[in-house]
């Protein structure tokens, strides 16, 4: 479901999908991923709110799509034997996002 929450970051109300729910002492904060900016962000749960019917139905200006037969793969250091080795990784490292980015621009 969709919901409406408040971006720091942007500073604006954006729709967003809710994908993960962190509760700690001071608060809740949810893992949201933008629809319409395609930006990952963490808001408070009072900035939350629920979505108006009608801006439901207008399309999403940003989707989440995964390059084909394309897998993360990142570099493992052994300090004990000094090695270093190119291999599988759960999630993109940080600079191989920023050189895809810039290789898109």
């Amino acid at each position: 479901q969709v919901y409406v929450v408040f971006s720091e970051e942007l500073q604006c109300w954006c729709r967003a999908l809710v994908e993960s729910v962190r509760c700690q002492a001071g608060g809740c904060q949810l893992g949201c991923f933008l629809v319409d900016y395609a930006r990952y962000c963490s808001v408070a749960s009072e900035n939350v709110q629920v979505l108006a019917r009608a801006f439901a139905k207008i399309p999403y200006r940003a989707k989440k799509c995964r390059l084909h037969c394309t897998k993360p793969l990142t570099l493992h250091i052994d300090y004990c034997e000094n090695t270093a080795k190119i291999g599988p990784a759960k999630r993109w490292d940080t600079a191989a996002i920023q050189h895809f980015r810039k290789l898109l621009q």
